[in-house]
């Protein structure tokens, strides 16, 4: 009887296992399947967005060799970088706000400080349609918070040179699905593109408060 008793125990506790397994590989296809179809669900139309910088002002977009194709980087036409406003290209939830990577040791009182990784400060919004922006290298932590729903204009962060940054500026990037494009501003594109060479672009920002008035 005893060695029954075993035999018998060892056969519910096989039978447990190869349930927990299906059971596991059933969670798993659902998410094969539901990440695939969030991929491949079209986005809604191009929100139309504007420099996320304050009105009237002219910065300098630029990228250059290995920076990621679409990826901007932002530097105003006068006056310093170092905290200048940032602000939200156009309406939405604000999804990540924080730190990402290593912020590193550069100030503006020691701008030459240790280089940190990845993107700093940053913030991540959630414009609806599957449309996001991102906002890198802030100066300081983000005066929004994940969940808050912010308007065209209001202000997010401070340029500044925290991850992995050579001088203050901001990193920008305009994504549809999980897929990084070319920026647009005000109806029309950026001309920042592939990342093969070194180039720039001069635009002037009409993130302003009366501009539908």
């Amino acid at each position: 009887m005893p060695t029954v008793y075993r035999s018998s125990k060892r056969h519910r506790g096989s039978r447990r296992r190869t349930r927990v397994l299906r059971t596991l590989g059933i969670v798993a296809a659902i998410a094969v399947v539901a990440g695939a179809a969030l991929w491949l669900w079209p986005a809604g139309p191009r929100p139309l967005f504007q420099l996320p910088v304050a009105c009237g002002e002219k910065w300098q977009l630029g990228t250059y060799p290995g920076h990621g194709a679409d990826d901007v980087d932002m530097f105003p036409m006068s006056g310093q970088s170092w905290g200048r406003p940032v602000l939200a290209s156009y309406g939405g939830t604000v999804v990540e706000a924080g730190i990402n990577g290593e912020l590193g040791g550069r100030t503006q009182k020691n701008p030459q400080g240790p280089r940190g990784s990845g993107g700093g400060y940053w913030v991540k919004i959630d414009h609806g349609g599957r449309w996001t922006t991102v906002y890198m290298h802030l100066l300081e932590p983000p005066i929004v918070e994940k969940g808050q729903d912010v308007e065209q204009g209001q202000q997010l962060g401070k340029v500044g040179s925290t991850g992995d940054s050579g001088a203050a500026h901001l990193h920008y990037e305009q994504r549809r699905g999980l897929q990084t494009v070319e920026s647009w501003f005000d109806g029309a594109p950026s001309g920042i593109t592939n990342d093969d060479r070194e180039y720039t672009v001069l635009r002037t920002s009409n993130n302003c408060a009366d501009r539908d008035r």
